[in-house]
């Protein structure tokens, strides 16, 4: 039964997924507001996926409106469906990313910023990126940790990704993401956190199998700024650190 719901819902999400993908790269030639058919397109395929998963979500707190800088704590690919269900904007991701065969292509198309946290040179290239997806209204996440975990700690933020918010004197948004899944079900930092070394279909397959998980976010109540990129690190980290909720 389980390989059976899993085998139904990777289907639905690769034909969601291409499909929505196709209309946005079609009518984008004809809707002269590319970045609200963007914003469009990304809410169609974050609904479209949460739907699929079997996603709920429960939001503490208030989320901000954009233009915003958000930082949060890094679990799963999943994070990124979860937050752009509550909040409006675009996401800062590795520049590792962009290579992925055809999902860099729809990451990069759906307003993704990419960093390549080993080159220094890179990194003011991307700050202004962010400060061009700020200034034409979008929010921004980032996920400072620089990689997913298993969901035990928040671990240290690495302060690069921060550079450019603590030269602007940007006021940065904090929020806390975790999951569960109902008694009796796999654990969710085996089926919805994604740190082990396994391909990302093998894991979606895993998350497919479950009857559904619950993420749970938490938003900061007060924006935080500092012109010192590695004392914003360590404050957002221990901000994120006091919200967050370890994955059982």
């Amino acid at each position: 039964m389980r390989n059976l719901r899993a085998a139904i819902r990777m289907v639905l999400f690769v034909t969601s997924t291409l499909g929505i993908y196709g209309v946005w790269f079609v009518l984008r030639i004809f809707i002269p507001n590319k970045i609200y058919w963007r914003q469009v397109i990304f809410a169609a395929w974050t609904s479209a996926f949460t739907r699929i998963s079997k996603m709920t979500i429960e939001v503490v707190g208030s989320p901000p409106n954009p233009p915003f800088f958000l930082v949060t704590n890094h679990l799963s690919y999943t994070d990124m469906a979860a937050i752009r269900a509550v909040v409006k904007g675009v996401f800062v991701a590795k520049a590792e990313v962009e290579t992925w065969p055809l999902a860099g292509r729809i990451c990069r198309d759906m307003g993704t910023v990419f960093i390549d946290r080993k080159n220094r040179r890179d990194i003011p290239r991307a700050g202004e990126l962010i400060i061009e997806r700020l200034d034409a209204g979008e929010g921004v996440v980032v996920f400072p940790e620089g990689t997913s975990t298993k969901g035990e700690e928040v671990l240290p933020f690495n302060s690069s990704f921060l550079e450019f918010a603590a030269r602007k004197d940007i006021a940065v948004h904090y929020a806390a993401i975790t999951y569960s899944t109902p008694p009796g079900e796999m654990p969710a930092h085996i089926a919805a956190c994604w740190w082990e070394d396994i391909s990302f279909f093998a894991h979606l397959w895993r998350l497919f199998k479950v009857t559904g998980y619950t993420a749970t976010i938490t938003f900061g109540e007060t924006p935080i700024k500092n012109a010192d990129r590695k004392l914003l690190a360590g404050e957002l980290r221990d901000h994120v650190a006091e919200k967050f909720v370890p994955v059982d």
